[in-house]
């Protein structure tokens, strides 16, 4: 079973009925029980970081998180929830995160050309490094495939554990692994087919199952 954490933030149940096309069964829980019953977990979220990592500690879901990350346990942060996987966010202030991958969660206004518009909301292709193998998490997707993202921050001093890029002006890290634990900048409950793919790629990795990074 495939627990979906519900710590208040995130339109969860688009992402149940994401899961449900490609066969999975989900579960929405706030409960530590039932997700330390789940043999994987995704964290997703929307919103400010701050404010859901205060929501994270407030259920005392972060230290459930943590304890079933380091077991073994497939994890997955998608869009605010893969901002939570680092060591720390800067939106709005310094706020402590998970720490689960090493590097810390800053505006992209500096890095991207003045006339790109902030947030960042539409569709931009993957681009996986030239220096290591393509991530278990795309197995079912290529290099060019585009998918959705809505985000104003991303994640940086993390470049050890990229695992795709996007090009928005300049490069965004896309998605993120450190072990069993992975994170998509994106929405792949919102990016068609190979949203999907990539749903059903996590889907099938074993506990215990690392990224190699």
């Amino acid at each position: 079973m495939l627990a979906i954490v519900d710590y208040g933030v995130g339109n969860l149940f688009s992402l149940k009925s994401s899961l449900a096309a490609i066969g999975v069964e989900a579960l929405v829980t706030g409960n530590p029980e039932e997700i330390r019953k789940a043999d994987r977990i995704i964290l997703p979220g929307v919103g400010a970081l701050g404010d859901a990592a205060e929501k994270l500690r407030a259920g005392g879901l972060d230290k459930v998180v943590k304890d079933e990350a380091a077991k073994g346990k497939p994890l997955l942060g998608i869009c605010l929830g893969m901002q939570l996987l680092f060591d720390e966010g800067e939106e709005y202030g310094k706020h402590r995160c998970l720490g689960l991958i090493p590097g810390k969660v800053v505006s992209m206004k500096p890095v991207i050309p003045e006339g790109y518009k902030v947030p960042h909301i539409g569709w931009n292709r993957l681009i996986f490094p030239e220096d290591r193998p393509k991530s278990p998490l795309f197995k079912y997707v290529s290099e060019g495939d585009c998918v959705y993202f809505v985000h104003s921050y991303y994640a940086s001093e993390c470049g050890p554990y990229v695992i795709a890029d996007t090009e928005y002006g300049a490069r965004l890290t896309a998605a993120a692994a450190k072990g069993n634990v992975y994170g998509c900048q994106f929405h792949p409950e919102k990016s068609g087919k190979v949203g999907l793919s990539i749903l059903k790629a996590f889907c099938e990795l074993k506990p215990g199952e690392e990224a190699g990074i």
